[in-house]
Order: structure tokens, then sequence, then C-alpha cells
């Protein structure tokens, strides 16, 4: 009694696990159930397309197969007529100065090799084309004269084939013997000539085979039950049919024509007559015509839809039921193995918080609901460490940020200048104190309030106090000038002057290229004097500060290593080499994009231009209501 309690306790533990997991359930029918199938379905087609290809390939083994016989039998109508053609009474029947005596002698031996011959059951007759001046040219059975032969369509190709054998298509043909009845044959004709003067031509010989040759052949290839098999001569003239009122016609067909002149052998699809089907062909080697069937693509989908369908239908059918048996399964262990954990952690946390989950053993039921609460209890206590991190984290970098402008405080700095300004006022020095007003002017422009972007006129003035600056300092050693142009909005004509002030560029990106042109450029020349030209324009959506010095210049190779390598910083003062380029270029193309940043044009004793190319930023004036 006590272990049927059990066994049914497990089933209704089961049940009740597979209703709390329905999710689960549904997450598995999406996840596998719908992606099984479709991949079944995949696996289903593509098999289909393999058993299709098998097929196809099947058949051309078929057709090639039947071209081995056609070779076979040509090869063997081939050797009966070089035997007659190197015959010596066939050459000595043909030599022009033979006697009549000569010539029937000839002839008696020639009789009989040429009934051997037509014992053969390839060999329907054996017809020889003679100038009519020949013993028996006219007899019409075995012998005919050469002008009978002139009236046939292949007459130019076999004198033009120099002896060759050529093969016709099947023809219609009457005999002397029979006129009432007529035959289907196929000849293969070769030319002869007079052993003793070889440019002439004596004559002509012929062997016909009966159309029933092809036609066993023919009949013997089974590929479906729509299928219509012929052969094609390498013009695209049908040789054999079944339906022999095509014989000797051209093939209406170009879809076929252009498959089966582009290769040897093969399978190719095509559409004729809004019908699907395969053109299955190979080519005979002995004459060259083509062996073409043609079968509608519905029979081979069949045959390998039959094939395909139950294993399709029986591999769904088991994957399914083998992964339903599986997921149910797995899920009774998982849930249960969930209920263990869940009231090992409830037990953690009302016992010992967070720091008691690890390590517990493991028990029978579980409670989802305080779990639920007790996991909500963590997430908010978690929150509160979060955003208490967070707080001290802002509150010591606002303490660095103090730290760092206690350091250097603006103000302190404006008021130290100003006095030793006026000092300098007072001591009527007046060069010290324009160099002391113009650095005040640097610091301010470059500090900026602590901003990041300053706008172009801001910038240039910088450039400017700078350089006068650096007059003050290297006097009479070097002259700037600054070409401004700028466009209003209302304004479409171009105009000079500093109409730019409503652009942001990132901050001390001129002043540096400045430095380098004096430093670099204009000082490290044999004169150390020289001239520096600054520009502003607008390009449609881009802005443009160049700098140009007439100074000691770079190699160009150089020049364009400042872009592409960070540089070490070194001294300023003249003596140095410092080249912030890299830096100034990078700050750019982060502020503007990978398209735009700095250029160098530069040329060793004649100067160096840099410019810079920015995305035009409007700058946004704040409303003071």
């Amino acid at each position: 009694m006590h272990v049927k309690n059990r066994g049914w306790t497990f089933i209704t533990m089961i049940f009740k696990s597979v209703l709390a997991a329905r999710l689960w359930l549904i997450a598995y029918a999406v996840l596998i159930i719908i992606p099984a199938s479709i991949f079944l379905y995949a696996y289903s087609q593509r098999y289909s397309h393999i058993l299709e290809e098998e097929v196809t390939r099947s058949m051309l083994q078929t057709l090639k197969q039947a071209e081995i016989n056609l070779d076979h039998q040509f090869d063997n109508l081939r050797d009966t007529s070089n035997s007659l053609f190197t015959n010596l009474k066939l050459v000595e029947y043909l030599n022009n100065s033979s006697s009549y005596s000569e010539q029937i002698d000839a002839l008696k031996e020639m009789r009989l090799l040429i009934d051997n011959i037509q014992t053969n059951t390839n060999v329907f007759r054996v017809r020889l084309y003679v100038d009519e001046k020949k013993l028996f040219s006219h007899e019409k059975v075995n012998f005919f004269t050469i002008e009978t032969l002139m009236t046939r369509p292949w007459y130019e190709k076999v004198k033009n084939a120099s002896g060759h054998l050529v093969w016709t298509g099947v023809y219609e043909e009457k005999f002397i013997e029979n006129p009432e009845d007529t035959k289907f044959i196929f000849s293969g004709i070769r030319l002869l000539r007079d052993p003793n003067h070889f440019d002439n031509v004596s004559g002509y010989l012929s062997l016909d085979v009966e159309a029933k040759t092809l036609e066993n052949i023919v009949a013997g290839i089974s590929l479906n039950k729509d299928q219509s098999v012929f052969i094609v001569a390498p013009d695209g003239s049908i040789v054999f049919h079944s339906d022999k009122s095509l014989l000797g016609t051209k093939l209406e067909s170009k879809s076929v024509l252009q498959v089966i002149e582009a290769n040897k052998e093969g399978v190719s699809p095509i559409v004729e007559n809004d019908t699907q089907q395969y053109v299955v062909y190979t080519t005979v080697d002995a004459t060259g015509w083509k062996l073409v069937a043609e079968v509608p693509k519905k029979g081979i989908n069949s045959r390998a839809t039959s094939l395909n369908q139950f294993s399709s239908v029986a591999t769904l059918t088991g994957v399914t039921i083998l992964f339903l048996i599986l997921v149910f399964i797995l899920l009774a262990f998982i849930v249960r193995g969930m209920n263990r954990r869940v009231q090992t952690v409830i037990k953690a946390i009302k016992r010992e918080g967070v720091a008691g989950l690890e390590e517990r053993t493991v028990t029978s039921d579980g409670d989802f609901n305080l779990l639920e609460k007790s996991v909500d209890h963590l997430i908010h206590r978690v929150k509160d460490l979060m955003e208490e991190t967070y707080r001290s984290k802002v509150q010591e970098r606002e303490a660095q940020l103090r730290a760092l402008q206690a350091q250097i405080n603006p103000h302190f700095l404006y008021n130290t200048l100003d006095t030793i300004n006026w000092i300098a006022i007072g001591h009527k020095a007046h060069d010290i104190s324009q160099m002391i007003d113009g650095l005040a002017r640097y610091f301010r422009l470059s500090l900026n309030k602590g901003k990041d972007v300053v706008t172009v006129t801001d910038e240039l003035e910088l450039a400017k106090v700078y350089l006068e600056i650096q007059q003050t300092r290297f006097p009479k050693s070097f002259e700037f000038v600054f070409e401004l142009t700028g466009k209003d909005e209302s304004d479409e004509t171009p105009r000079v002057g500093l109409t730019l002030e409503s652009y942001l560029i990132p901050k001390l990106t001129l002043q540096p290229i400045v430095e380098n042109a004096l430093l670099h450029g204009i000082r490290k020349s044999k004169g150390k004097t020289g001239k520096i030209t600054i520009r502003a324009s607008i390009e449609g959506d881009d802005l443009l500060l160049s700098v140009t010095d007439d100074g000691i210049g770079m190699d160009p190779d150089f020049a364009q290593t400042l872009l592409t390598e960070p540089r070490p910083a070194m001294r300023t003062d003249g003596s140095g080499s410092s080249y912030g380029l890299y830096n100034v270029n990078e700050r750019i193309r982060l502020f503007s994009g990978e398209s735009y940043g700095l250029s160098i044009q530069s040329q060793l004793g004649v100067g160096t231009t840099i410019t810079a190319r920015f995305q035009l930023q409007r700058q946004i004036i704040e409303s003071s209501s």
C-alpha cells in the first residue's frame, strides 16, 4: 500500500511539474518542433533534388550506353568500307586504263565480295557510283553512274571529304528490284580516286544500312514513358526520329539546339511550350551526331517524390515522437530539481540572508511565491547599494575636479597678470605691458571657461594673440596675414571678413599648427625669417582652415608620417621638434568624422601648407528668457 501511494505521488508530482512548465513546452514547440519541421522540410527538398540529380545522371548513363552501341555499329561499318575500299580488284576496276576483259575479271571477284559483305546483318546494300563508261555502270543494283549521286543533298559534302567516310541521315529510298516498296536507310559514302591519276575522281562507294539498326538501339533506351529520343547532325538537321516526316528537317527548338551545342554531353533543364523538361544528350564519336532525349520534368519529379515521400514522413514522425518523449522526461527531472533548489534557497534566505546561499543540501518541495518575494527584496537591496556606489563615485569625481580647479584659478591668474601689466605701465615698460596683455588674452581664450569647443573666430583670435606674443619674442623675424572668407545664410556671395563666428571647432586645433609653422618652418630656415598666411573658408558643408609658411619645408614622405604616427612631445622653445599634428588630426576626426582631419603639402626649401577640414557645426544660441 505504501509503495502504491509513493507511485501515485510521483505521478501527481510529474503532472504538476508539467503544468508548472507550460511555458517551457511552448518554448519547446517554438524553438525545437517548428525549427525541426523546417529543417526536415528543407532536408526533404534537398533529398528530392539529390534524387532528381541521380535520376538524370542515370538517364545520361543509359543514353551513353546506347551511344557506345552506336559507335560499335559505325566502327564495324567503317571497317567493312575500308576493306572494300582497299580491295585490289576494286582498284583494278576503277583504273581508267583497264581493258574490258580486265574489268570483267575484276567484276567477278567484286560480285563475290559484295555479296559476302551484304550477308552482314548490318549492311543492307553496297552501291558503287562510277563513270558511265565503266562496265555495268547502269546496272542500278550495285552499280550506278556518278550522275545519279549528284542530285543527292550530301553530294558536295562527300566530294569535299577527300575520301573520308561521310554518314547521311535516314532517308527514303526505292530499289529497282521492288520499286513499289520503299526502304528507310542511312548510308556511309566515300569518294574513290583513280589509282594511276590520284587527282581524278573515279567513283563513290556507299554502304547502305537499314534504319532498323538505329531503331533497335534507340528502342532499347528506357528513360521515361513520355520520353522523345532522336538523333541530330552537327548542323542541327534531324538524322533519325520516330516521326519519319521530320527526317532531314532542321530541329525547331532553339533551346534544345543551344543546349546540345554547348557541350559534348550533359543534362540541362529547359522550358519548352510552358513545359519544364530535361534535355539529356551525348555525342556519337564515329559520326559527330548528337543522341538527344527530351524528358518532361514532371515525370522525373514524380519518381523522385515517390522515393522521398515515405522516408520524409517517417523521419518527421520519428523525430517528433523522440523529442516529445525526451522533453517530458527532462522537464520532470528539471522541475523536481528546481523545487529542491528553491527550498534550499528560501531556507538560506530566511536563516542567514544572502551569505547563506552556498553549499546547501537539497530537499523535496518548493514555494515559488516565497522565492519571488525574497528575490524581489534582494533586488531592491542591490539597487540601493548600486545607487550608493554611484553617488560616492560622483562625489569623488567632483572632489577631484574641485582640486584641479583650485590648482589654477582663472580669476587669480587674470588678476595677477593685470597687476603685472599696470606695474609695467607704471614703469613705462610698454613692451612688457604689451606682452603681458597678450599673454592674458591668450590664457583667457585658451581656457574658454572650461569648454572643449570654441567659435572659429575665437580660435583665429587665439592664433593671432599667439603670433603677436611670438613677434615680441622674435622681433622683425616674421610677419603674418589672415585671409578670411565666409558666407552668411542670407548672402549667397562670399565676402572677406570675420563672418565665421557662428561655427564651432575643437579648442586649440589651429594654434599647434601655427606653432609648428613658426618654430619648425620659419625659425629653422637659413635666414630665420618668413611669412605665415592663415586662411579660413567654407566649401559646401565643410570648413577649411589652412596655415602656410615659406620656411624650410619637409620631405613629403616624412610629412605624411606626422599624421599617422604619434610623436613624443618635446621642447617648443625653437630648439626642439614638437609635432602635435597627430593629436590635432585625431581630435578633428573624433569631432567631425573619419573623412575629416589634416592634410599636409610640403616641399624642402619651399615651405609647408597644413589644411584642417571640419564639418560645419553651427553654434546654438540659448535664449535668455
